[in-house]
């Protein structure tokens, strides 16, 4: 499978030249890349709701210790499982970022669902905000490089105000080959919604199970514990694995395959080889490189759900599979 290429559209207007065209798409491309520099992290620049957010998830985990039940604990490692897993790694990434297998119906919408409920952010924005990560790895523009502070790349990065403008156009530039699909669109207008709604989901099925100490555990453990849990170990693949472990590959960013990420992220954590060979759908290319989420990838494909599955497994040491040059990192951009 060939690495994702975004085309730019086709000009219907004759008399307007290509090259300005061109130029005009290449100015806002810059504007929108400046919006994810450092310096924009002021306090007249915070995305406060973000920022307000994330304060209160990881409370909520804290205070999840003070409501502890077998049940609420279950739920939070299915969910861990199902929002991180399924939901972000073969969802929001391996299939809208890199595309690099397809998905019938049935399957996707339960994929993005997942992916909604995690938290992270809607499908879009994710998945643009990871090709952006891929063109620009460890160099200026790059969203979350930890060569910008190791706190900036695991969590900071992430309150920096864009308006609704500068997203949608960050969504046309990034990832146009998904963001008119009625799928996606829903998920898009919905996203907020599924958060509040898995909340009070949670508190409803803990209280008829035993009133308002279950209630509260249900929602600490199935919504705030789990989502602390997903973001951090979604965080550490930012962080920790451009800045510590081996690399199978030679790549022009510092991407290293670290083995705990590996384990709390599954399989994200052999990120050098991702940066490799971004398309290939299987994360680990030695043998002890375990992938659990590549695991759920070949399930899918076995019961006819996933299809078009890049498994290609490169040699040790094969040239990567993009020409590593800034701008063409995982993802070619034409200007």
């Amino acid at each position: 499978m060939s690495s994702v290429t975004l085309e730019e559209p086709v000009q219907k207007d004759s008399a307007v030249s290509p090259q300005i065209t061109k130029s005009k798409k290449r100015e806002e491309r810059e504007q929108i890349l400046a919006k994810f520099h450092k310096e924009n992290l002021k306090w007249s620049n915070v995305d406060w709701v973000v920022l307000l957010w994330m304060i209160g998830i990881h409370v909520g985990a804290v205070a999840a210790f003070f409501f502890i039940s077998w049940q609420a604990i279950v739920t939070c490692l299915v969910l861990h499982w199902a929002t991180a897993s399924i939901g972000i790694c073969l969802g929001f990434h391996r299939y809208m970022s890199h595309k690099s297998f397809k998905l019938k119906a049935p399957a996707e919408f339960f994929v993005l669902l997942c992916g909604v409920l995690s938290g992270e952010g809607s499908p879009l924005t994710w998945a643009a905000t990871h090709r952006l990560h891929h063109q620009k790895s460890d160099k200026d523009g790059d969203p979350h490089s930890p060569f910008e502070g190791t706190w900036w790349s695991h969590i900071l990065w992430l309150f920096v105000y864009r308006s609704k403008e500068i997203n949608d156009k960050f969504a046309e530039h990034y990832i146009p080959d998904f963001k008119d699909r009625p799928m996606i669109q829903f998920f898009e207008k919905t996203y907020p919604l599924w958060l509040v709604a898995s909340g009070f989901a949670m508190f409803g099925a803990g209280y008829a199970m035993g009133g308002n100490y279950m209630g509260w555990s249900m929602l600490l453990w199935g919504l705030c514990a789990r989502m602390a849990f997903v973001y951090n170990s979604t965080w550490f693949v930012n962080s920790a694995t451009h800045l510590w472990g081996y690399r199978n590959y030679e790549t022009t960013d510092q991407s290293k395959n670290l083995w705990w990420v590996a384990i709390v992220a599954y399989g994200e954590g052999w990120h050098n080889n991702h940066h490799a060979h971004p398309s290939v759908a299987p994360a680990g290319h030695r043998k002890w490189e375990f992938d659990i989420t590549w695991w759920s990838i070949k399930l899918l494909r076995a019961v006819g759900l996933a299809y078009d599955v890049n498994d290609r497994i490169p040699e040790r040491n094969a040239t990567p599979e993009v020409d590593p040059e800034p701008g063409k990192n995982g993802i070619v951009v034409k200007s």
